[in-house]
């Protein structure tokens, strides 16, 4: 990507190279991140703030939402916008429930990755083929896949041993990876509480203790997805299609053909999401335990830029805030007040630096008051504690928004032969 300076009237403009980070900068960046969080935890004594378990939950919260936002990242970068992620999100958590308790897990993850697949099928007929607003479009799958699980349930899991119309049977659990040794003194030094030190053993141990086999399946989906779309000819011409669809067209690439094949991946990353929620997260169907993580993957992946890096880390800090209400609850949440208090100042900083005075201003402002609320309260209400994760995602969506370059033709009807 380029960025072009101002010139003289009349002179060609001059085009810039954005910087990228190399890998030892991004190192440094997560140090730096590791070390404000070991910080937090030092001073505000939530010594659960960085261990393996809370590590590990968080991974296994983020992992439904990155496949989510993976999704939205094929189908958008196809020119398609895919609100019907939650709704095949749904679709994945029955189809794989469904087939999870009566043939094992690994049929469960298959024909859940086929549930999602369909609803991804009947947006891009929608939406591709009739030219239907993909808004609409979108809503009207989340609302069917809702209806048609509902309806499902009444006759199959209603009717089956240990089941309800609102839930399955028990699923099989899919085998999980703990790396003997390594596991035991991460975990060990973690819990030392030492600076830093501790904080890096519990991040590590979390990601070597209970591994589910699919969330190692899910991790390396975000390569994979990088690798297919930035270093193949197949992903060159999928994101023309998002960027100049007619272009595309004129230089012989099928746009209808790549679109379709988006949005089922897009629908099939997101049904295996919900499989991955009704197999691992909890062992079992119940209705409407998506709670919104398709729409939260969405966010992710505005939030990562529609780049498959970017949504990594955008799923796992909104894992990160859910999971802090499931481990240490208000305690987690509040002493997350103090990080992002002095976030702020840092912020602070970095704007009086580039001479931007009023809004270094509103971040000094807010950093005092949360300093404030952080000095004066010993814990946060339920509600709030609750509500973080989607606080959390409104935040970050509100503070990126400024930097956000989604593909030019997103969402824009096209029709075969418009260009000609």
């Amino acid at each position: 990507m380029t960025t072009t300076t101002a010139v003289p009237a009349g002179a060609a403009p001059i085009k810039r190279a954005r910087r990228t980070l190399s890998v030892p900068m991004i190192l440094l960046i997560i140090a730096g991140g590791l070390a404000l969080f070991s910080l937090v935890r030092v001073i505000s004594g939530a010594n659960d703030l960085t261990s393996v378990g809370q590590v590990s939950g968080a991974l296994q919260l983020a992992v439904p939402i990155g496949l989510a936002g993976l999704g939205g990242l094929w189908a958008e970068r196809a020119g398609v916008i895919n609100i019907g992620l939650e709704g095949m999100m749904i679709l994945g958590t029955w189809f794989g429930a469904w087939a999870g308790y009566q043939w094992g897990p690994w049929t469960g993850v298959a024909v859940g990755i086929i549930g999602g697949a369909l609803g991804g099928l009947l947006h891009a007929i929608m939406t591709v083929t009739f030219n239907v607003n993909h808004i609409v479009s979108g809503v009207a799958i989340n609302i069917l896949a809702v209806g048609a699980t509902r309806y499902l349930s009444d006759f199959t899991f209603a009717e089956a041993p240990g089941g309800s119309s609102k839930q399955s049977p028990r699923i099989d659990a899919i085998t999980e990876i703990t790396i003997p040794g390594l596991s035991d003194a991460l975990a060990d030094l973690q819990a030392k509480h030492w600076f830093f030190v501790s904080d890096l053993a519990g991040v590590l141990g979390g990601l070597v203790t209970n591994l589910s086999l699919l969330t190692v399946i899910a991790l390396l989906l975000v390569p994979a997805t990088w690798w297919v779309l930035w270093r193949t000819g197949f992903g060159l011409r999928l994101r023309s299609c998002g960027e100049n669809a007619v272009a595309a067209e004129s230089l012989g690439v099928n746009v209808y053909k790549y679109k379709y094949i988006a949005v089922i991946v897009s629908g099939a990353l997101a049904g295996l999401g919900g499989a991955f929620l009704a197999i691992v997260s909890t062992g079992i169907y119940q209705e409407g335990q998506t709670g919104g993580r398709g729409y939260i993957g969405l966010a992710a992946m505005i939030f990562g830029n529609w780049m498959p890096g970017g949504l990594a880390l955008g799923a796992g800090l909104f894992g990160f805030t859910d999971s802090l209400k499931l481990r240490g609850g208000a305690e987690n949440v509040h002493a997350m007040l103090l990080l992002l208090a002095i976030l702020l100042v840092l912020v602070f900083a970095w704007q009086l630096y580039k001479r931007k005075h009023w809004q270094a201003g509103i971040c000094l402002g807010v950093s005092g008051l949360l300093f404030a609320w952080y000095g004066l309260t010993d814990a946060l209400p339920s509600q709030f504690v609750d509500a973080a994760p989607y606080v959390t995602t409104l935040l970050v969506l509100a503070l990126s928004a400024q930097r956000l370059r989604p593909p030019k033709v997103i969402g824009q009807p096209y029709k075969k032969g418009q260009g000609k």
